[in-house]
Order: C-alpha cells, then sequence, then structure tokens
C-alpha cells in the first residue's frame, strides 16, 4: 500500500500519529512526517488513520500517486 498526505489540508490534528504511529510522526507542533510506502502490518491501521483524518488529508491504496487526488 502507498499513501500521499496532502500537507496542505493537513491541519496537525495526529489522528493519525495515534492511530498508525510507526508510519505517521509530527515533527515540531504540525509537520507530518511520513512513509510513502507503508509496511504489510500497517495496513489496517494506516486505513483506520485515513479515515479518521478530519481533513481527509490522507490518500491511501495499491498505487496512490501525488497527483492522484
Amino acid at each position: 500500500m502507498q499513501i500521499v498526505v496532502d500537507l496542505t489540508r493537513c491541519q496537525g490534528c495526529a489522528q493519525c500519529v495515534f492511530l498508525a504511529p510507526d508510519v505517521f510522526a509530527l515533527h515540531g507542533e504540525e509537520g507530518l512526517l511520513y512513509a510513502p510506502a507503508v509496511p504489510d502490518d500497517q495496513t489496517e491501521r494506516v486505513r483506520q488513520a485515513a479515515a479518521a483524518c478530519p481533513v481527509q488529508a490522507i490518500l491511501a491504496g495499491e498505487e496512490v500517486t501525488a497527483g492522484g487526488r
């Protein structure tokens, strides 16, 4: 699974960090870091994180690209 986060939409709510801390991390107060290639054992957590994002900034799928939104 691949993910792309629209950092212009991300508001640093950190729901993704709480739900999938092995994939997402906050840098500073609002900067989000993430691993675009999701390990197989984190797939369900990332799906939950994408669903929980209040601004729907996370796009997850098998072949996600930066322009895929």
